[in-house]
């Protein structure tokens, strides 16, 4: 019975590629989170202002938008193994500037933000191509169970990678923690040489677009495909109504308990991380875009509820749900995604994806800040929890391909399973999985 519901490990045993993608991700992960707490910390330490460490996020949305549709164009055309290794390269020389700079008599602060620009553009290059390699590593049925340790591994660098860096900050300095993460990215890049190489699956048409039009022709695939149109609507409405993470030191100061703020930001991710170690149920379930549409309301629901207690327990076990719930909808979204959308077109629509789960939460925490400013803290987490719940339930009602998805009867999963079942049948790829 519990086996049921355990993480389903059978890609990392089947698919060494598979496994070798996985750990360079994990390792990658963490030290890049290290100097994801290390860079706003060094500009913090240069300036001792709360507007020069926010403005580092604003240097990296325009990159992102850009490079991340552009990446998406990139991993249709080239080989998706050599572009997440040329990124990693790159992003391992980007560190090694930090570490230069780091050692200056007076660090160059305008250096921290054009490397953070960097980090941005970088990861929206890279990531188009990581999203799409996973198809060609794993069998088509086996593509949820390795979403979800995919799911895992992030959960982990988050917990784990900050943890580090506080120690290293705390004890070692700033270069030390930039000369870990590049000892990071050389792992990562041996374990990504082991990855066999995925090229682009030739198509009639493609060397012949232009980027500009290439691009354009994923999303209007994306846009006639209205159970996949679904799937973005449903996130951005429950990212931009109902996150509330920019609240959270305003929060913690309103229950009279600051000593909790960390437990704010951790919430969510706990409720993630339970969902993903008891996530073998996901691959028997069928209905998709239901599971999508539920999770999402189920989201909404539970910040409503954390935002109408003044309990604090209450609050950080609502926060908890909210993070389970979402961890449901993304997996299911990604099985949409991974097992429903053809191979030539999957960078460009992970460029798309990238998008639709990074501008979502951007907007949300400026509605969130908004309407708390305009009228109080909790009327904003209420307000946008409900308004989640009621957009969510108007698009499911508008998207009926979206809301009746079935993985066993989609005309699109159908074909992919095909493809890919005739694709492992061959004698090359038999070989390859041996």
């Amino acid at each position: 019975m519990l086996k049921r519901f355990a993480v389903d490990l059978t890609p990392l045993r089947k698919y060494p590629d598979f496994k070798n993608l996985w750990l360079s991700g994990l390792i990658t992960y963490l030290g890049s989170m290290v100097t994801y707490v290390a860079l706003p910390f060094q500009i913090k330490e240069l300036t001792n202002s709360y507007i020069a460490v926010g403005a580092m996020g604003a240097v990296q949305l325009i990159p992102l938008i850009i490079f991340g549709l552009y990446g998406g164009v990139l991993a249709d055309r080239v080989d998706r193994k050599k572009m997440i290794i040329t990124t990693e390269f790159v992003l391992m020389l980007m560190v090694l500037t930090l570490v230069v700079n780091s050692r200056l008599e007076k660090p160059h602060l305008i250096w921290l933000y054009v490397v953070a620009g960097c980090f941005s553009a970088l990861d929206g290059l890279q990531r188009p191509s990581a999203d799409a390699i996973l198809p060609r590593l794993v069998g088509h049925d086996d593509l949820p169970a390795a979403s979800a340790l995919m799911s895992l591994r992030w959960q982990f660098g988050v917990i784990v990678g900050p943890s580090i860096a506080g120690i290293l900050l705390a004890t070692s300095g700033i270069s030390t923690a930039y000369l870990v993460d590049i000892a990071t990215f050389i792992i990562s890049i041996t374990l990504l040489l082991r990855v066999r190489s995925v090229a682009p699956i030739p198509t009639s048409d493609a060397d012949s677009m232009s980027t500009i039009s290439s691009l354009f022709e994923g999303i209007k695939y994306a846009a006639s495909r209205k159970d996949l149109l679904g799937t973005y609507i449903v996130d951005l409405c429950a990212m931009f109504f109902a996150m509330p993470n920019a609240l959270f030191p305003f929060w913690a100061d309103q229950m009279h308990a600051r000593w909790a703020l960390g437990l704010f930001y951790a919430a969510g991710t706990i409720g993630s991380i339970i969902v993903t170690l008891t996530s073998g149920w996901i691959k028997n379930y069928p209905h998709h875009g239901f599971a999508v549409m539920v999770a999402a309301i189920g989201w909404g629901a539970a910040i409503t509820l954390a935002g109408a207690t003044h309990s604090l327990f209450l609050i950080i076990f609502f926060l908890a749900m909210a993070g389970a719930s979402d961890m449901v909808s993304a997996l299911f979204r990604g099985a949409i995604w991974n097992q429903s959308i053809p191979d030539h077109l999957r960078g460009r629509l992970a460029g798309i994806e990238l998008l639709s789960y990074s501008v979502g939460p951007l907007g949300g925490q400026m509605r969130a800040g908004g309407v708390a400013a305009w009228t109080n803290l909790r009327t904003s987490v209420v307000s946008g929890g409900l308004l989640c719940v009621g957009f969510v339930v108007l698009a499911g009602s508008a998207l009926p391909k979206f809301r009746k998805y079935d993985v066993r009867t989609n005309e699109f999963a159908v074909e992919q399973r095909k493809i890919r079942l005739a694709d492992r049948n061959s004698p090359e790829n038999s070989e390859t999985d041996q």
